[in-house]
């Protein structure tokens, strides 16, 4: 049995997410899991580094599967490329070692949340960038991300209702970084809850919006209310944007 490893990008925006979905054909690992058990006449499943909501989109995403299959690695990236929809493209089909678990061995992963920050949205890239036509004090955001960085339990952080598993995360580092119209967030963390991501950039922006202190990050962290952080961020800014192994 072979254990093969899949890096992956996509463009989430017409689809549910990343897990399959019973109700539902219009998801990442649902697309990439009917064209391969096509492929080899066989029922695959593939377990993905991570899941990503309906919208968010990956630039790349890792995932792996197990196959009896005969075909080489680049066969069935061949194969792949062929009959998955444009939208979705496995850049890279390697062999993995038996015990390579996508999923479970990552140490780190990265997203990244574009902003277009301009009075007038650029229809162009506008399902693939939050517009923001107010200017950002980009200064004063870059205090409060600083603030997020280190190990922090961050229940105010995210809208996951089961409070049974540990809301402890570390945050490794994050960059902002404005180039003419558009202002990239890179996060980079050992892991995230359920739209974390999402709601600090939503917090992010309500300092950027003067609507809320830089320094009042630390005590919405320590107060773990949901209540208090800013809203959650759309979709379609988010991006996995790495994993490291």
């Amino acid at each position: 049995m072979r254990n093969i490893k899949l890096t992956i990008s996509y463009d989430g925006t017409r689809y549910k997410g990343w897990q399959r979905l019973g109700n539902s054909e219009m998801t990442i690992q649902g697309k990439i899991e009917d064209v391969l058990s096509k492929m080899t006449g066989k029922n695959v499943e593939i377990i993905g580094s991570g899941r990503t909501d309906g919208g968010v989109h990956a630039l790349m995403q890792v995932a792996n599967f197990r196959t009896k299959s005969k075909m080489s690695n680049n066969e069935i990236l061949e194969y792949l490329y062929k009959y998955l929809p444009e939208d979705i493209v496995v850049k890279k089909v390697e062999s993995a070692n038996e015990k390579f678990h996508a999923r479970y061995n990552v140490k780190s992963k990265s997203y990244l949340y574009k902003i277009w920050n301009y009075r007038y949205h650029n229809p162009l890239i506008r399902k693939h960038i939050n517009h923001i036509p107010e200017r950002l004090n980009i200064s004063e955001m870059k205090k409060a991300a600083r603030l997020f960085i280190g190990e922090h339990d961050f229940s105010s952080f995210t809208s996951a209702k089961s409070k049974k598993k540990s809301r402890v995360r570390e945050v490794y580092g994050i960059d902002i970084n404005k180039e003419d119209e558009i202002i990239e967030i890179i996060i980079r963390g050992n892991g995230f809850l359920h739209n974390m991501v999402r709601i600090m950039v939503g917090t992010l922006l309500e300092v950027g919006l003067d609507r809320m202190k830089s320094d009042e990050v630390l005590e919405i962290l320590d107060k773990k209310d949901r209540r208090l952080a800013g809203p959650t961020a759309p979709a379609k800014g988010l991006y996995l944007y790495s994993i490291e192994y």
